[in-house]
């Protein structure tokens, strides 16, 4: 059954990393289960992807999302249906309760030809493929 939640998920795999292999694929949706699972975070998968401040109409700011591919003002359809299938089966499998234990609780990512400010304040699990995976310690002392 296809829900509106597994369409945000297969959407945010899709945009993030639909030309990655699986298991970074995988990867990036268990990024948003474990914000889902954080009090630091909405607890609804589509809340989570589509987090962004806002312009004084209510729009996203450009590159002010939790999800980049959300608010750079492209069109966010798929154009690559094959891409789109793959993102939706590993949505399912995410959604299915996967959980990439490797990740150790990661709630941020970035792709490796950028460093934003963010990721020298998180600790650096792993790198799958063409991301980099944090999780914030800074409530751990």
């Amino acid at each position: 059954m296809i829900t509106e939640t597994l369409v945000c998920m297969a959407l945010n795999i899709y945009h993030e990393a639909r030309s990655e292999s699986r298991i970074a694929q995988l990867a990036v949706g268990q990024v948003v289960m474990n914000r889902v699972y954080s009090n630091k975070y909405p607890n609804d998968v589509c809340d989570v992807i589509y987090q962004a401040q806002l312009d004084t109409r209510g729009n996203p700011r450009k590159y002010s999302c939790a999800f980049s591919w959300y608010c750079d003002y492209k069109s966010d359809t798929p154009r690559d249906l094959k891409a789109y299938e793959e993102a939706m089966n590993n949505a399912t499998i995410v959604m299915n309760g996967w959980t990439g234990s490797y990740l150790e609780g990661a709630t941020h990512y970035h792709a490796t030809y950028v460093l934003p400010r963010w990721a020298e304040h998180m600790t650096k699990v792993t790198q799958i493929d063409e991301h980099i995976f944090y999780r914030d310690d800074s409530h751990v002392k």
